[in-house]
């Protein structure tokens, strides 16, 4: 299988066989709180086209601590602790976000827009040129369980 993006790290390497489904910056609070940055590039991928060579080796916790049964789990390295991916229990997506979870972000293509921005922010709304929407682009489309 030839890989468009590998992410990862020295113990479990992720692949990406297909380009993402959904590509854009997100500034919801979660991602923040998650990656203490305030705002994050993050790809959907869907379920399938996301890898894993060594899915034994990732611990898994609840990616929103406010919402713990929710669908999103990150997945950690358990040998070194390194953010692999959120792993979607509906087996609907898989996400990559890129500068923390080892890929090249240079490689990735450039998010397409601006995702989860409320006037509320602290910040100032992005004026980048891209579109910018209170939650995920009005024509995404959640794909079918793998």
């Amino acid at each position: 299988m030839t890989s468009l993006y590998t992410g990862g790290c020295e113990h479990v390497h992720i692949n990406a066989k297909a380009e993402p489904i959904d590509n854009h910056v997100c500034h919801c609070n979660v991602c923040k709180g998650v990656t203490g940055q305030q705002s994050t590039h993050v790809a959907f991928f869907n379920y399938a086209d996301l890898s894993v060579d060594h899915p034994e080796k990732m611990n898994r916790q609840p990616f929103n601590k406010e919402n713990p049964s929710g669908p999103l789990e990150l997945c950690t390295c358990a040998d070194c602790g390194a953010a692999l991916m959120l792993d979607d229990k509906q087996k609907r997506i898989r996400i990559a976000v890129p500068n923390v979870m080892g890929y090249e972000e240079a490689s990735f293509p450039k998010p397409t827009y601006h995702a989860f921005y409320d006037a509320l922010k602290d910040y100032p709304k992005p004026s980048d040129g891209r579109p910018v929407y209170e939650g995920l682009h009005p024509d995404f489309v959640w794909p079918k369980p793998a």
